[in-house]
């Protein structure tokens, strides 16, 4: 999430219709201009998609084309940016919870089912061939989103042919994500974010990987890394996976991915049985706030940072970055997960899961045996098990200060190893390196939260705050 405030250089693209009236339905994709509050030109469609991460989004004709092709949104749903880079939509009027603000027809959404039954249609079994491969090399799970990042290389190459050509020519270009990164942007990760960039990326390298099989794109295409990177890189950060029974699908909906990410969330997005994608809001938004979905925990922003390249500064806590425990099904029961072990950033405030997690891996595990300490890890455990609080507490109290030491022994080495990762990037080319400013903000930000955790464990009497 963004926090947007009123300046001279907004610009809001409106071209609203009422809502959910039946709506002519057209083939004929050339459309004239949208009316923008701060400079209105009309715009064509480009015959040709630069993806070139300097090149410009082409918004104006994304509206007309999706309103042709059966979309519908309620008065006073408009297209947002700053910058002219990222853009998002604000409602102009107050929406009550419980309104559907949009409607995007099956035929528009792109539905990772639908896709590759269309793919396997118009291949020769080569797309079968390399989603087979894709499986056997241990990339099954994302089986969903190769179809529907093949099935944007075809539409991509197909430029002017494609009937999506307004919608890929409003896409980002520029992105900040782990895949972009270069070599030298990992080396500046701190474990955590590191682990998960690194999991993005040996996704994109298993698409690469088995992309040779595929027989509906070029070889042109397929050596063109920027291409692929464009491609995998709006599946990831623009997918909605189905929720609540509704399917295993992973669904992209034109339109309905311009919807900006929040700690607190105003809309959700629900398909019916005919794949139909319905935005409704969950909560009452006042007239010139943005629209916020969900991308993932707010509690995990170094997940938020590695898939969509961007750090959610309104994140209340961050994961504490314990990356030694090892995750068996006891330290799980305990509370080790990464929404549930964290950092608090305004306060410094340590999560109790944390305190039960370093009690018991830790701790009470590196207790050394004898008569008077045997037999406190499994009290410990059952304790918690059974919901006994008192036995639960008078062992937690008891061991509160070796707990509360190892917590600082963590702190003290992550801090100090932020530094270090912060010295790798001095004298560094951002233009060689562009994601590096993002990658240290949210280095920073962790920092920031891990010196009010050691500022507080110092007041508490733990040691001593090295960082004062």
């Amino acid at each position: 999430m963004r926090v947007y405030q009123a300046a001279s250089s907004i610009i809001i693209l409106s071209a609203s219709v009422d809502a959910f009236a039946p709506l002519p339905r057209s083939t004929n994709h050339k459309h004239n201009s949208i009316r923008s509050t701060v400079t209105s030109t009309p715009t064509s469609l480009s015959a040709f998609i630069s993806i070139d991460e300097n090149a410009p989004r082409n918004l104006p004709p994304l509206d007309p084309w999706a309103t042709n092709a059966g979309v519908q949104k309620v008065e006073g749903l408009e297209l947002y940016s700053e910058d002219g880079l990222d853009w998002q939509y604000i409602t102009t009027v107050d929406i009550p919870s419980g309104t559907t603000i949009m409607y995007i027809p099956a035929g528009m959404c792109l539905s990772s089912s639908a896709v590759g039954a269309e793919l396997n249609g118009m291949s020769n079994g080569g797309v079968a061939s390399a989603v087979d491969e894709l499986t056997k090399i241990g990339g099954g799970n994302s089986v969903a989103d190769f179809y529907l990042f093949v099935k944007l290389l075809v539409e991509y190459e197909a430029q002017e042919n494609s009937p999506f050509l307004p919608w890929l020519d409003s896409l980002p270009r520029l992105y900040l994500n782990s895949v972009s990164m270069t070599e030298f942007c990992y080396e500046c990760l701190p474990p955590l974010v590191f682990s998960l960039s690194r999991l993005e990326r040996v996704k994109f390298d298993n698409f690469r990987q088995v992309l040779g099989k595929v027989d509906v794109i070029s070889d042109l295409v397929k050596g063109d890394m920027d291409s692929l990177k464009w491609a995998f890189n709006s599946v990831y950060t623009r997918a909605y996976a189905d929720k609540d029974g509704q399917g295993s699908d992973v669904t992209v909906t034109p339109l309905g991915d311009m919807f900006n990410h929040g700690t607190e969330t105003d809309i959700e997005v629900y398909f019916d049985e005919g794949m139909n994608a319905m935005v409704y809001t969950t909560a009452d938004v006042a007239a010139n706030s943005p629209l916020r979905i969900s991308y993932g925990c707010p509690t995990n922003p170094s997940f938020l940072f590695a898939r969509y390249g961007f750090l959610d500064e309104t994140s209340p806590a961050t994961f504490c970055k314990m990356m030694d425990i090892p995750k068996t099904p006891e330290n799980v029961n305990m509370g080790m997960d990464f929404s549930k072990m964290l950092f608090y950033h305004d306060t410094g405030d340590i999560s109790p899961e944390v305190m039960d997690v370093v009690l018991y891996a830790k701790v009470l595990t590196n207790l050394k045996s004898s008569p008077e300490t045997d037999g406190y890890k499994q009290a410990f455990y059952e304790a918690t098990m059974n919901g006994d609080e008192q036995t639960k507490g008078q062992i937690s109290e008891q061991f509160r200060y070796e707990t509360l030491s190892e917590i600082k022994k963590h702190v003290d080495t992550f801090l100090e190893s932020l530094v270090e990762l912060e010295k790798k990037s001095y004298g560094k080319s951002l233009e060689e390196h562009p994601r590096l400013p993002l990658i240290l903000r949210h280095n920073e930000f962790v920092k920031e939260t891990f010196l009010k955790v050691q500022s507080n464990l110092a007041n508490a009497g733990v040691g001593q705050n090295q960082y004062a």
